[in-house]
């Protein structure tokens, strides 16, 4: 019915558990059956065989015993399950966040982060009772009534029939039922990580919002959402009672059959009291099993349906990984190595024209290489590939001998200090968000750092100091104090490599200016790649690489591409200082 062989395989490392799970649900029923079995003697003693309390003291205590052992096994039970799903959730949500951190961030800016974090967060928290209730009530549905036909049959084939008869009738009605609210689960759960996507972007976006006077309107998509997900919840509900009544009934039925051939049977003398007692005591056991898997099977479709969105990501295509090349741990790093780039050409996915077509260019060690260009020239493009967020469609990169696709992602970039365009700060505290960049570093190389980005004296100057709360995304800071935190960032790295993305986009001039200082120190005796609209964030470039709608049209330090007259200089020009 419900079982996946894919979301059964994430089980591996627990096993034991499950299967412990499974043994303390039969050793339970066994007691069940041994409690009938002492109840059904107690009875026909004291009521038929006028046995005295004394005569039946030795199997009244046994019964006790075993009501103390079987509430014990259900205990145990439960906490294995509760073991069992801990282990799965923190094993589903490892894969999920490694499997985000191999897709990388350019794969994800196409999906919606809402849709993402639902998943991460809810989309796991539905598998509980997929693992903890139905999965195994699915093995103990078919072991129990096993087990209790074994001691039904002896006593009397004809029972033993009806409930073999009777027995698939509440599966089949489970069955028909599910197939119904399975589509339902699905759309509620598709309508619940759109809302959750919903609500993120509209929390994201609440001031552009309030700017242009949309908060109404959007208040009312929010009630339409959160409509359509009630009624579709309620649907569910429905059809999850539906399936309850019909189960329970049908159960009820089924042992109210039984009742009465043996009634008839005992009326006419045809059967023996204590075989009729006990399997009278026993026959809501035999259908509880299917009775607690009904209800078990709607969160199980929920679990599916969550698990649909989660094996989507798992098995996202990894747009990092066109090349398979063995990839070594122990590479050495040495920071007099060119980064060689040979015949290199990427297309995103679903366009047609070559965002890099053709390149080859060497990034010179312990030299400031320059790249500009208009918009849409490559120059991001490239950097994410020598980030190792994109690989190439075709080409190589090598750093000296190396390939860098045999290159482990981890070691490349132990060694790289990136500089984005718009850094991302953290909702921790200033010390936290400067420490990312060395998890190990001491307070004292963090003040270091940031007195080279020359933000400590901001720091400082605030109430508590590197413990000061910034916000979400650095939102009680400016501009110029977030470029500064991810300046102190790469000065606390300290690596010989270093990224730079559009450093001084959006700043006046007179912070910008204090930043280039402040970077260029930062650049000395370091291989850097820069890319850069202003003139005088590349003007004293070591080597400036011109670049037009993926192709290098033009190289050379900036007074020698003023002199050839060409495409660099029609950009100077163009724009004025700015590129």
């Amino acid at each position: 019915m419900l079982f996946n062989k894919t979301l059964y395989s994430f089980i591996k490392g627990a096993q034991l558990k499950f299967f412990v799970i499974i043994f303390l649900g039969l050793l339970a029923s066994v007691t069940t059956i041994l409690i009938a079995l002492l109840l059904s003697k107690i009875i026909n003693g004291v009521f038929l065989s006028s046995q005295t309390l004394q005569d039946v003291s030795t199997l009244i205590i046994i019964l006790i015993v075993l009501a103390v052992l079987k509430s014990v096994l259900i205990w145990s039970q439960q906490f294995f399950s509760a073991s069992l799903v801990s282990f799965i959730k923190k094993s589903f949500r490892k894969k999920l966040l490694a499997q985000i951190e191999s897709i990388g961030p350019l794969a994800l800016k196409s999906e919606r982060t809402g849709e993402i974090t639902n998943t991460l967060i809810n989309g796991v928290d539905k598998l509980e009772d997929y693992f903890s209730k139905f999965l195994p009530q699915m093995f103990l549905a078919v072991l129990i009534p096993i087990l209790i036909l074994i001691f039904v049959f002896p006593l009397d084939w004809l029972t033993g029939i009806v409930f073999i008869v009777t027995a698939p009738i509440i599966p089949l009605f489970m069955f028909l039922i599910g197939s119904i609210a399975e589509k339902m689960n699905k759309k509620q759960w598709q309508t619940l990580s759109r809302m959750s996507a919903y609500f993120l972007d509209v929390l994201q976006g609440i001031s552009i919002l309030k700017l242009f006077n949309r908060t109404n309107e959007v208040i009312k998509k929010i009630d339409q959402v959160s409509n359509s997900f009630r009624i579709k919840t309620l649907n569910v509900l429905k059809v999850a009672f539906l399936s309850a009544l019909v189960l329970e009934v049908t159960a009820t039925i089924s042992v109210a059959v039984i009742a009465v051939e043996i009634g008839l049977r005992l009326l006419y003398g045809n059967f023996a009291f204590i075989d009729a007692l006990f399997i009278l005591v026993i026959a809501p056991e035999f259908y509880l099993p299917f009775r607690m898997l009904g209800t078990s099977y709607h969160a199980g479709m929920e679990g599916l349906a969550a698990f649909e969105n989660i094996n989507n990501i798992l098995i996202y295509k990894n747009i990092t990984s066109s090349k398979q090349l063995i990839k070594h741990n122990n590479f050495n790093f040495d920071i007099n190595t060119p980064i060689i780039i040979k015949n290199l050409s990427y297309t995103y996915p679903g366009r047609e024209t070559k965002a890099l077509d053709d390149i080859s260019i060497t990034i010179q060690p312990k030299k400031i290489t320059a790249l500009v260009g208009t918009s849409g020239a490559g120059k991001t493009t490239l950097l994410n590939i020598l980030l190792r967020f994109i690989n190439p469609t075709s080409g190589n990169i090598y750093f000296g001998e190396d390939d860098l696709q045999s290159i482990n992602n981890e070691t490349w970039r132990n060694n790289i200090a990136w500089l984005p365009q718009n850094p991302h700060l953290f909702s921790k505290n200033l010390l936290e968000n400067i420490r990312i960049s060395k998890n190990k570093a001491s307070i004292e190389e963090v003040i270091e750092a940031a007195k080279k980005a020359n933000i400590h004296n901001f720091i400082s100057s605030r109430k508590d100091e590197y413990n000061s709360a910034i916000g979400e995304s650095g939102a009680k800071l400016s501009g110029g104090e977030i470029k500064r935190i991810a300046l102190a960032r790469a000065y606390l790295r300290n690596a010989p490599l270093l990224f730079v993305d559009e450093p001084t986009a959006d700043l006046d001039p007179i912070v910008e200016d204090e930043i280039i200082k402040d970077m260029y120190k930062l650049f000395s005796d370091k291989t850097v790649l820069i890319i850069a609209h202003r003139l005088n964030t590349i003007i004293n470039a070591d080597n400036i690489i011109v670049m037009k709608q993926g192709k290098v049209i033009e190289t050379g330090n900036h007074n020698e591409l003023i002199l050839k007259n060409g495409y660099y200089k029609k950009l100077l020009y163009a724009h004025g200082d700015i590129l």
